[in-house]
């Protein structure tokens, strides 16, 4: 869909239309014209203040008429171009264009944008040539860019752009010519090679940036998404914008888990920012030694119960001879569940009492109350299967093993161990 976008971003350049802000600048300061000036001032700043700006551009223009003080004037258009007053903006600017006063300029550039939302395109493009003859700057070759661009006229409006912003390299002329080269006129790749050159030679602003992330993520291109989500991250880290920072990086890790968790990986480990998603990919990778000695340095800092669960499973999991490790484990897990009531860690500890017929019966006790959490997890109905079998309940051992068997077969060694033994120990 055809859009006003790149005509609104430099409006807001060329005419100041936040009246808002600064509500002294660009005011006379010398003498008095009439004896109420100053009170008009007071009154018009108030309304401003109130948002009233019809009520403000009102007594700007009263105040020009008395003083013929074009500051006033301006004041005056640029409240109608707020309050999208357009007719009045075009008639007002046009009547008061005069070559001797300073203001001259940007009163006739205010009169064309006023052509521009009238759609009286032709007016605006002839006058946009004279005032660029007249005054030959980068503004100019903007406003005229930004006539074509509202006529249609794609390709010239694109040489414009690129004039002005060869002059300036301004972002906002950047954005207005990628849009053209993008979206119009089929220039894609010239489109994206002025962003990444402009954040190459001057830095990841975060407008340009942005727009060169959502072109990489419509073009579906992974190492150019992570390569600008690199630069936003460091961008909003050096600004300490943490709230964006952290947007950043959920975004940065992500894609780069979907490419290589291995660059996942090395990139935690440069930053230092998420230790708990580092050691989840420490896991993901097998590389189980990394995550054991990150969780034990976390846990010495912040003592969360839970890593202490953790460690518990990866010193299981880890160790060539379980047997060796097993009362270290058993008491990490006696620790946790003193104080959480976590069904996977119930599960855990239980499996391990009766796998190793150290206690069947409190293993059972531990699994059953994990299955009064979550009753359809296999793995726990496995663990209750395989305590029933150690206490010599066969037949009831076999009912849940079958279970198991029937939803997901005998591909896991352990499962098979199981069912062997279970149907073994039931035809007895």
């Amino acid at each position: 869909m055809f859009s006003r976008t790149i005509y609104l971003i430099i409006l807001l350049l060329f005419t100041a239309v936040g009246c808002t802000n600064n509500n002294n600048a660009a005011l006379p300061n010398n003498n008095k014209s009439f004896e109420k000036e100053d009170e008009y001032i007071l009154h018009a700043i108030e309304y401003t203040n109130q948002g009233e700006y019809e009520q403000s551009r009102n007594i700007y223009f009263a105040l020009f008429e008395k003083t013929k003080k074009y500051e006033y004037l301006l004041r005056s258009l640029r409240f109608s171009l707020e309050i999208k007053d357009f007719e009045t903006t075009k008639k007002e600017s046009f009547a008061n264009l005069n070559k001797n006063v300073p203001q001259y300029e940007e009163v006739y550039r205010i009169y064309i944008v006023a052509l521009i939302n009238l759609y009286e395109y032709d007016e605006a493009l002839k006058h946009s040539k004279i005032l660029l003859s007249e005054y030959n700057n980068i503004i100019n070759y903007e406003l005229i860019g930004n006539v074509y661009y509202m006529r249609k006229d794609f390709y010239e409006a694109a040489e414009y752009f690129e004039s002005a912003y060869s002059q300036n390299g301004n972002p906002n002329t950047l954005l207005s010519l990628v849009n053209i080269l993008y979206s119009f006129i089929n220039e894609k790749q010239k489109a994206i090679s002025y962003l990444e050159t402009h954040i190459r030679l001057k830095s990841c602003e975060i407008p340009i940036c942005s727009k060169l992330l959502s072109i990489y993520e419509e073009q579906q291109n992974i190492d150019g998404i992570i390569s600008i989500l690199k630069r936003m991250y460091n961008k909003f880290k050096e600004e300490e914008d943490f709230t964006s920072m952290v947007k950043a990086y959920n975004m940065l890790i992500e894609y780069l888990e979907q490419k290589d968790i291995y660059e996942a990986i090395a990139f935690l480990e440069t930053n230092h920012i998420d230790d708990m998603k580092l050691i989840a990919l420490y896991k993901r990778a097998n590389e189980i030694q990394k995550a054991l000695d990150m969780v034990k340095n976390v846990y010495k800092l912040n003592r969360n119960i839970d890593l202490l669960a953790q460690m518990a499973i990866l010193e299981f999991e880890i160790a060539p001879d379980k047997k060796v490790v097993l009362k270290s484990v058993i008491e990490k897990f006696e620790d946790v569940l003193a104080v959480l009531d976590n069904h996977i860690y119930q599960n855990y500890l239980g499996y391990i009492l009766i796998d190793y017929d150290l206690d069947v019966e409190k293993g059972l006790m531990l699994v059953r109350k994990a299955l009064e959490k979550a009753p359809n997890n296999l793995a726990y109905i496995d663990s209750l299967a395989w305590g029933l079998y150690k206490q010599n309940k066969c037949k009831e051992a076999y009912v849940y093993m079958k279970k198991i068997v029937d939803a997901i077969g005998l591909e896991d060694e352990e499962i098979k161990l199981h069912w062997k033994k279970i149907q073994e120990c039931s035809k007895k």
